[in-house]
């Protein structure tokens, strides 16, 4: 099976309006900067969004909500981005904000074939509204469902022909459970490499779970903040 495609235009084709999208990073690390622009040129609309945050108003993910393409953002943190702030607290978006954590875990349990499972973190609060309570050893726990998305987009350092997968620092963040709990994942890397150049020792996502996989460009890795001293 061919999984290389020629760049992200190819790769994102047939993402469609009203899908639900799992897109990796953490911030502005380990973000598929060019997935994204192509989503941003494409145009597609209605969009539910699975990421940690929204990165910031003009890079990244913010770019989609700037042209309003995105419906609905399930994330754990508003971050810097005041478009998504400012789009939440008027209504215009739809927000399900998770505990760290529990984001974490859904997206793992989604590619695991975990249903569901019950965490302390939320209960309380508004996060617990509606939910499954349950006591486990004295301690309160409410149920949360995991996630699955019609595609994973994700970005890698290195890969190969195969879509083996080694990721970078913190640039693995929700990447590598991302990959594993879409329907079809896309990889973009910054170094393509034929299959068997890669240590198997050294290997974070199978490339069974990766459906395409290109060569992305022109990365910019922006720093939200830079703190110098």
């Amino acid at each position: 099976m061919n999984k290389v495609v020629k760049n992200a235009q190819e790769a994102i084709a047939d993402i469609q309006d009203q899908m639900t999208l799992m897109v990796g990073g953490f911030g502005l690390s380990g973000i598929p900067e060019n997935s994204i622009l192509a989503l941003v040129d494409k145009g597609v609309k209605g969009l539910t969004c699975i990421s940690n945050n929204a990165g910031v108003d003009d890079f990244g993910l913010g770019l989609l909500l700037r042209n309003r393409q995105i419906k609905k953002m399930i994330s754990s943190y508003v971050g810097e981005n005041k478009e998504f702030e400012r789009q939440m607290l008027s209504g215009e978006l739809e927000v399900e904000l998770n505990p760290q954590g529990t984001l974490a875990e859904r997206i793992r349990a989604g590619g695991a074939g975990i249903p569901a499972f019950f965490v302390p973190a939320g209960f309380g609060t508004e996060v617990a509204e509606g939910k499954e309570v349950r006591v486990f050893d004295g301690k309160p726990h409410i149920l949360e469902h995991a996630l699955k998305a019609d595609f994973s987009i994700i970005k890698a350092w290195k890969g190969d022909k195969s879509g083996n997968l080694i990721f970078r620092h913190t640039a693995n963040n929700f990447n590598q459970s991302m990959g594993m709990a879409g329907k079809i994942t896309i990889a973009e890397v910054e170094e393509l490499v034929e299959v068997g150049q890669l240590d198997p020792n050294q290997i974070h996502l199978p490339g069974v779970f990766i459906q395409r996989i290109f060569k992305g460009e022109n990365y910019e890795k922006r720093i939200e903040f830079v703190t110098t001293r």
